[in-house]
C-alpha cells in the first residue's frame, strides 16, 4: 500500500522539524531526484512504489548519472540545490527524507538499495549496515 502525499510529507515535516510543508517538499524533491539518478534495477521501482505518485515519478523519471556520487558528494549536491544549505543542514534534510522512506519499505529493500550505492549511504538512510 502506498502512503498518501499528505502523510508522507507530514512525516518528513515532523522528522526534519521543518517550518512548513513547502520547505519539506523542496527537500524531498531534491533528495529523491538525486537519489533516482543513482539507483538502477528493480530496487528503484520498489522504492518508488512505496511513495505517493508525485514523488514516485521523481525516482522513476530520473536520468542515470554518469558516475555514482560518494555519500559525501551526494550531500554536497544537495547543498547546491537548496538555497542557504550547509553540509550540516543538507545531511539533516537527507536524513529526514531517506529515513522516512526507509520506514515505509522492508529493511531488506533498504539493504539492497544501499548495497548498490557507494559506501556511506547506509548512514544517510539511517539504516547502518553491520560491520
Amino acid at each position: 500500500m502506498t502512503i498518501s502525499w499528505e502523510d508522507f510529507l507530514a512525516r518528513v515535516v515532523e522528522r526534519g522539524e521543518y517550518r512548513g510543508e513547502a520547505e519539506a517538499d523542496h527537500a524531498v524533491r531534491v533528495v529523491l531526484c538525486l537519489l533516482g539518478e543513482h539507483l538502477v534495477g528493480s530496487e528503484r521501482g520498489e522504492l518508488a512504489g512505496a511513495l505517493p505518485a508525485t514523488y514516485a515519478t521523481l525516482l522513476g523519471d530520473a536520468r542515470p548519472a554518469a558516475e555514482p556520487l560518494t555519500a559525501e558528494r551526494f550531500v554536497e549536491a544537495v547543498v547546491g540545490w537548496i538555497d542557504g544549505a550547509t553540509t550540516a543542514t543538507a545531511q539533516w534534510d537527507i536524513g529526514a527524507v531517506l529515513s522516512t522512506l526507509a520506514e515505509l519499505v522492508p529493511g531488506e529493500l533498504v539493504d539492497r538499495v544501499v548495497e548498490q550505492l557507494p559506501d556511506g549511504y547506509d548512514l544517510l538512510f539511517g539504516h547502518p549496515l553491520p560491520a
